[in-house]
């Protein structure tokens, strides 16, 4: 229900009023995509950039272009994705859109002009009428600090989702290069269950070979020529997703080439101590939670008023002019319209706003518990691959390869046939691909690591160990 009102009034009070209160939030992306770098400076290196025109994209090509004319490593991977892919491209688009609707939010509305001319036989009547939300013009502070609110959340919230993103492109990287790398292995496998099992059939076919250990070898080798195949599917699946994590076109993918082998780990990996020292500075996680309550609470606060009412103010200037002698009278004023909450007193609304601010409350104190406890979860899967791999490096690897030297010195004093050679060979492949396996695994924890350290969990899933390749047969020497 909407009452008028009529009060004389000087414009240039009202005037006044609105210059003195007019503010606004505003977004600047330059600067948005310059303190994400700031936050995310061990995951971006500075590189991070929004390509806005034709200039700016052929740079990009060109330097992607630069980058792949090499074997990629894990770095200059990031470096391609930050300068090429779209979805990249997308997610800081997708902020600037975000960020310029919060800062809408905490605009003063345009005010309103009407205009009406009406004439009647006696005279002819001109009404202006200048209208705007008072109610707007009282709030605007809090709706400006409202709105602030919500840039610097999606400020946080940009930074976290950058980092995820490169976190991704690094664990990609780390999945091709090893698949890449198996599939090597597992050619060398199938090559040696093949030589196996021509051997056996010449053998069967000249009566040194039963049927039962000829079709050992031959079990063998099928099974060999099984894994051959998916271990070429994986190496093809893996590939092509870190081709769309990088963003690259079919020339650009067609160029690409990756490193022989993933790269060696560390002497001594990270202390708990230091994971924790690292991650005790503020963590992003924490701070989105935190600016999500304050958010939430400043718009709490804010509704509590425009929920019960709303108020518009208008300027009135009529002018009446007399049609026989031209006399013209005036009228100024000011006019009000106030809604009276007779029916909704907005209590639903302000319930609701109250709720937001609960759950903001309460997913700040479960991050708050929980950001620990998943650091020392992603920690523990760090630190156990690391044993894992170290265990087949310093280990089992080299006692495979001693073993494969005692066999071969075995075969040359003729105490051991071919097959058993054979079988060896394939038992020390098989370690190598398990011990490959161990090594993809600790590169993928140690990405999940360093993204869970400033506060950005992502999972780290612990992979089963290949166990070694069995093969032989019962074949006289």
């Amino acid at each position: 229900m909407t009452r008028r009102y009529t009060i004389p009034l000087r414009n240039a009070v009202l005037a006044v009023g609105i210059v003195t209160l007019a503010g606004c939030a505003t977004v600047n992306v330059d600067r948005a995509i310059a303190q994400a770098n700031q936050d995310a400076s061990a995951f971006t290196n500075g590189a991070l950039s929004l390509t806005q025109n034709a200039d700016q994209r052929a740079n990009a090509s060109a330097a992607v272009a630069q980058l792949l004319a090499s074997p990629l490593d894990q770095e200059r991977a990031v470096r391609v994705a930050l300068l090429n892919s779209a979805n990249l491209q997308a997610l800081l688009a997708q902020h600037w859109a975000n960020s310029a609707m919060a800062a809408q939010s905490g605009r003063l509305p345009n005010p309103i002009l009407t205009l009406e001319r009406v004439r009647t036989p006696s005279e002819t009547e001109i009404g202006r009428l200048l209208a705007f939300g008072l109610l707007d013009l009282l709030t605007l502070p809090q709706r400006y600090r409202t709105a602030q609110a919500r840039i610097d959340q999606l400020q946080l919230q940009l930074s976290a989702d950058v980092i995820g993103e490169v976190t991704e492109v690094r664990q990609a990287w780390v999945a091709a290069v090893a698949a890449q790398q198996s599939l090597g292995y597992a050619q060398q496998v199938f090559d040696s269950a093949e030589a196996s099992a021509e051997l056996a059939r010449r053998m069967y076919s000249v009566g040194n070979f039963t049927k039962l250990q000829r079709a050992r070898q031959q079990s063998f080798y099928a099974d060999a020529a099984t894994q051959l195949a998916a271990a070429s599917h994986a190496a093809t699946a893996s590939r092509e997703a870190f081709v769309r994590k990088l963003g690259l076109s079919q020339p650009q993918a067609a160029s690409l080439k990756l490193p022989d082998r993933l790269p060696d780990i560390p002497a001594a990996p990270q202390s708990a101590i230091e994971v924790s020292q690292t991650a005790a500075t503020e963590r992003l996680d924490v701070r989105i939670a935190q600016a999500s309550l304050q958010s939430a609470a400043r718009a709490q606060g804010l509704s509590w008023l425009t929920s019960l009412t709303d108020i518009e103010m208008g300027v009135i200037r009529n002018t009446a002019i007399e049609r026989e002698d031209g006399h013209r009278t005036t009228a100024r004023g000011v006019e009000l319209e106030i809604k009276l909450p007779l029916f909704d007193w907005g209590d639903a609304q302000r319930a609701a706003m109250s709720a937001q601010t609960l759950v903001a409350a309460n997913r700040l104190e479960a991050i708050t518990h929980e950001a620990n406890s998943r650091l020392r979860e992603v920690y523990s899967a760090y630190r156990t691959s690391y044993d894992v791999a170290k265990h087949y490096r310093d280990e089992i690897v080299p006692l495979r390869k001693q073993i494969a030297e005692e066999n071969v010195l075995r075969y040359n004093g003729m105490l051991i046939g071919v097959f058993e050679l054979l079988a060896d060979a394939r038992d020390q492949v098989g370690s190598v691909i398990a011990a490959i396996n161990a090594q993809q695994q600790f590169w993928m924890a140690d990405a999940a690591l360093r993204a869970a350290m400033i506060g950005k969990p992502m999972s780290a899933p612990m992979m089963g160990v290949a166990p070694a390749a069995g093969g032989g047969g019962d074949a006289p020497h």
